[in-house]
């Protein structure tokens, strides 16, 4: 089994979830004790989210690198970024870092062309929403993202960094977010990504009209097939 590194604490709340479905996926395929090879660097997100909001990224890219340093030292065989936002920073993450990272959104856009989908809804914080590095990934797979109207990309991101990050989960945001996926899907979206690895902690198959796609799920898929690969 490969050894998977662990870029996370952004937030913490979203690094559980990854930790819990990495353990989850390999117990369901090899069965008794099995679990995964995993190098986990969960980081203080106080002071990555301090960095967003004052829009200094080159500053958490290279805290970031420096992390993915050390999970190469540390003997990971690949990494896995347990954010969606941060995969805005992608490349200077990876830059000298000799192993590969796999991308959250590549992994997700390859996983709606299989179902035959073209026009994803996507729910995101509001960097992941607005800018060109997650959306063009999409557009590279021939996907047609939708996004929601401001008020609403306002009111997720809200929702994101004020409660979800701390794992506070309230009927209310829950039936905010139903309303905009139902919003996106009467403006043409014919699935709904999931694009903030928290949303997942309001949204899924149960209480959306079309096909959803969590984006955290899919990730720690990803990562384990390519653990127990040979």
């Amino acid at each position: 089994m490969k050894t998977i590194g662990i870029l996370g604490g952004m937030s913490a709340a979203s690094t559980q979830i990854y930790y819990r479905k990495m353990c989850d996926l390999v117990r369901q395929h090899s069965g008794g004790l099995h679990s995964p090879e995993l190098l986990i660097r969960s980081l203080n997100f106080a002071n990555i989210e301090n960095l967003q909001a004052n829009g200094l990224w080159e500053e958490a890219g290279s805290i970031l690198n420096t992390e993915a340093k050390s999970l190469e030292r540390g003997g990971a065989d690949f990494i896995v970024l347990a954010t969606n936002t941060m995969h805005k920073l992608a490349d200077q993450i990876m830059k000298d870092v000799n192993i590969p990272l796999i991308h959250i959104a590549d992994a997700t856009a390859e996983r709606i062309v299989s179902a035959g989908l073209k026009n994803p809804g996507l729910m995101a914080t509001a960097f992941t929403m607005e800018q060109p590095f997650y959306l063009e990934r999409l557009n590279n797979h021939f996907l047609r993202p939708i996004v929601p109207a401001e008020s609403d990309r306002k009111e997720i991101h809200r929702i994101i960094y004020d409660e979800l990050c701390k794992d506070i989960i309230t009927p209310d945001s829950r039936i905010r977010f139903e309303d905009i996926a139902k919003r996106l899907i009467d403006n043409g979206a014919d699935c709904i990504i999931l694009g903030c690895t928290e949303v997942c902690m309001l949204l899924n198959q149960d209480n959306v009209t079309v096909p959803v796609f969590d984006t955290t799920l899919i990730h720690c898929e990803k990562a384990i097939n390519v653990a127990l690969s040979s």
